[in-house]
C-alpha cells in the first residue's frame, strides 16, 4: 500500500471517529516503512559522463524549426552553454547557477567571483555564497559574456524579483530535461546534482579541504569546531584552481 492509498485510508477513518461511526480513528498512527534507497553506481557524473554533458553543452547551437524560426530564448541558449561548466566548478545547485545575475559577478583582488544569493532568488542554505570562477570558465569567454549581458538575471528572463526562484528554476528544470534528450543523463544520476556529487568526489581524489567544499556548496559543517573560522576568498580560490581544465574539444 503505497503513501497515497494510506492518506486516504487515514482520511474516510478520520471521518467515521468526527461523525461518531467508530469510536477511535485506527489509522491514525499508522504508517508506512519506506525501502531504503540502493545505489546502483555513483551517484554523481564520471570522467567520461561529465565530458560528455560539458561538450554537447559548449558545442550546443539553437536550431530553427521548419519556418526558419528559433524558437529556443536567448537565455536558455546561454543556460546551456554556461551553466553545466559553472556548476562543474563549483558544485552549486543548477537553480542556484541559473539564478545569477550580472550584479553577481565581481572583480576583487584579480580574481573574478560569482555571488550566490537569495536576492537573486533562493538559497537552501539561507545566505549567501561567493564562489571564485574556475580559470576555464574565464578563458572559454563567461565574463565577456556578462560584461555583454543587460544588467539582472543571465539565464531567465523574469523582471520582477519576486518570481526570479521560479524562473530560474524552470530553466533549471528545462536544462536538466534537455539532457534527458540528448540521452547524457546515465540512469540513477540526477542531472542537476550530478555535479555536486562530482566535486565532492574530485575534491577527496585530490586531497582538498572538504571544509571549503562544504562552504562553496552551502553544507553546514559536520561538528560544531568546523564552523569556527570563516572561510575565506583565498582558500576558496586554492581549490578551485586544483580542478583540472576538462578537454572540451569534440
Amino acid at each position: 500500500m503505497s503513501d497515497i492509498y494510506l492518506s486516504t485510508v487515514r482520511s474516510v477513518f478520520a471521518w467515521a471517529h468526527e461523525n461518531e461511526l467508530l469510536p477511535e480513528n485506527v489509522a491514525e498512527k499508522v504508517r508506512q516503512p519506506k525501502p531504503k534507497r540502493v545505489n546502483s553506481r555513483e551517484t554523481g557524473y564520471t570522467d567520461a559522463e561529465a565530458l560528455a554533458v560539458l561538450r554537447a553543452c559548449r558545442a550546443h547551437v539553437p536550431k530553427p524549426n521548419q519556418f526558419g524560426y528559433v524558437r529556443e530564448t536567448p537565455h536558455m541558449t546561454a543556460a546551456k552553454l554556461w551553466a553545466p561548466l559553472l556548476a562543474a566548478f563549483s558544485g552549486a545547485r543548477i537553480s542556484e547557477i541559473t539564478q545569477l545575475r550580472k550584479e553577481d559577478i565581481r572583480e576583487e583582488g584579480g580574481r573574478w567571483i560569482a555571488r550566490i544569493t537569495p536576492d537573486a532568488g533562493t538559497v537552501k542554505a539561507g545566505g549567501y555564497r561567493d564562489i571564485p570562477l574556475h580559470r576555464q570558465v574565464i578563458a572559454l569567454g563567461f565574463i565577456a559574456f556578462v560584461k555583454a549581458s543587460a544588467p539582472g538575471p543571465l539565464f531567465h528572463g523574469a523582471t520582477a524579483p519576486d518570481r526570479f526562484a521560479a524562473a530560474a528554476q524552470n530553466v533549471s528544470d528545462d536544462l536538466g530535461k534537455w539532457l534527458h534528450s540528448l540521452k547524457l543523463v546515465p540512469k540513477g544520476v540526477r542531472p542537476n546534482y550530478g555535479w555536486r556529487h562530482r566535486l565532492k568526489t574530485q575534491a577527496l581524489e585530490l586531497g582538498l579541504t572538504m571544509r571549503v567544499i562544504d562552504s562553496m556548496q552551502g553544507h553546514s559543517g559536520r561538528t560544531a569546531g568546523e564552523n569556527y573560522g570563516d572561510v575565506t576568498i583565498l582558500a576558496k580560490a586554492r581549490v578551485i584552481d586544483a580542478l583540472p581544465d576538462y578537454d572540451l574539444k569534440n
